[in-house]
């Protein structure tokens, strides 16, 4: 387990909601005991909630640092993080460390807990620091678009709306690193709050948004994986892919863009496959072939929507 430390600059505030729910059947559960500390601090408890009929507990407002950290590249962490702890009759105690809240956000922590049986207490979820702030590896670069050949590599005869992507929680050598079979628009949302900030404006999120699924389609439709010999659609390897997380939180901004868009994708005129849009941070990795999330202008980084595109895109629009 990596070592936290608690935030001591808590200026701003952000909001943090907790859904439970059955790991068994998914229905909710009513009445479960949560209880919220910060993270890597003395273990004092600073909220105390109890979910309703729905599995939900009430919206609570925490401590975050300044919004001007969520706005620029620094050393400084933009959010907050809070260990929940959440108990409820007939099931095991689920422990969640480093549930992130950004300022001006609301973040939405989804638990699922596990019947009481042999199998002894459920393993806590750790979450890793945000991709902006930790230290992750940088992309490896590919062709955006894939070529099409007669042998069959294309599998899909139209750009379709998954409704699962299969992660694997590793990189392509590591292969005891577990698969998950994610929905897809859940697989896109926890990308999205790994990747990107919630608090960013909304066009920002959009067109990052788009990005991902972009990217994310065109391995569905490709079948990169597949026709390599692997059991998966993606990783969760910055290495190769973008960077989910297991158990992490989501953020309401993120969740509603990803609602409303989730059936469009970018490509390039007369190209029928999703393009395989990759970015960096711009900051501590150079990318400037590619999209890049800050963008340096007058010796200050500002953020950058879909600055380093050198051709025209279009937006069509998946069927489902």
């Amino acid at each position: 387990m990596r070592l936290k430390t608690a935030q001591t600059d808590a200026v701003d505030s952000g909001k943090l909601m907790v859904t439970v729910n059955s790991s068994l059947n998914s229905f909710p559960i009513n009445g479960a005991s949560v209880s919220i500390s910060v993270t890597g601090g003395d273990g004092r408890t600073v909220e105390q909630l109890t979910t309703d009929t729905s599995g939900q507990t009430e919206e609570v407002t925490l401590g975050t640092p300044p919004l001007e950290y969520s706005m620029a590249p620094g050393e400084s962490r933009p959010y907050a993080e809070f260990t929940i702890t959440v108990s409820a009759p007939g099931y095991e105690t689920q422990v969640v460390e480093g549930s992130e809240v950004l300022p001006d956000a609301t973040s939405i922590q989804n638990i699922r807990l596990r019947p009481v049986s042999s199998q002894g207490a459920a393993p806590p979820v750790d979450i890793p620091d945000h991709t902006l702030y930790g230290e992750y590896p940088p992309k490896i670069a590919e062709p955006e678009v894939k070529p099409i050949s007669e042998s069959g590599n294309i599998v899909l005869s139209r750009v379709v709306v998954p409704e699962t992507i299969v992660v694997h929680d590793g990189t392509l050598n590591n292969t005891s690193a577990p698969n998950y079979y994610v929905p897809y628009k859940d697989y896109i949302k926890n990308v999205a709050s790994s990747e990107i900030y919630a608090n960013w404006p909304q066009s920002t999120i959009t067109a990052n948004v788009l990005a991902i699924m972009s990217f994310t389609m065109n391995r569905v439709y490709t079948e990169w994986y597949r026709n390599k010999g692997y059991d998966f659609t993606i990783t969760s390897s910055t290495a190769y892919d973008h960077k989910w997380i297991y158990g992490r939180n989501i953020f309401e901004s993120i969740s509603v863009v990803v609602d409303d868009i989730f059936t469009n994708y970018l490509s390039r005129p007369d190209v029928k496959q999703p393009i395989l849009t990759q970015y960096c941070d711009g900051k501590r990795v150079s990318c400037p072939d590619w999209m890049a999330l800050w963008k340096k202008v007058r010796g200050s980084y500002a953020l950058s929507i879909y600055a380093l595109l050198t051709q025209p895109v279009y937006f069509p629009s998946m069927r489902t």
